[in-house]
């Protein structure tokens, strides 16, 4: 298989409780690169903008309150695989029914703050890293 990108966020939980380096080193462990990488703050309309797949449901409005609540990591991975490799990494959304060893099983809070975002495929993994971050700001 191909060297692929994915796009990862360390969310507002994750970075309040300075988590940014654990978690790195379980994407790095799980044979990810780290190929971009910037600590932000948000804005609103990144965020609506962002999670607008689901600007309908009832959730909307809480999920972008909390991606703007604190700073976030968003990074670039590369490797082979990347995308359902990191999907694997993360863990489910659900930490009490994510695998043992993953990210969200050993950091997250709850449902709503699981620490991470990793783009669901490919070709939303092209947009999600296109929104952050410029071609000249990856480096691989």
């Amino acid at each position: 298989m191909a060297v692929q990108r994915t796009f990862s966020i360390l969310k507002p939980d994750a970075t309040e409780r300075n988590l940014t380096g654990a978690i790195n080193a379980l994407i790095e462990k799980a044979g990810l690169r780290i190929v971009a990488q910037k600590r932000i703050r948000m804005t609103r309309e990144q965020a609506e903008t962002f999670y607008a797949v689901h600007k309908e449901r009832p959730f909307f409005g809480e999920l972008v309150d909390f991606m703007i609540s604190g700073p976030v990591v968003v990074q670039v991975l590369e490797g082979e695989n990347a995308v359902l490799n990191y999907r694997d990494v993360m863990g489910a959304t659900d930490p009490s029914k994510a695998a043992d060893g993953t990210i969200r099983k050993l950091h997250a809070k709850s449902i709503g703050e699981n620490s991470v975002h990793g783009s669901d495929a490919p070709e939303t993994a092209a947009i999600e890293i296109a929104q952050f971050f410029s071609g000249n700001e990856i480096v691989g």
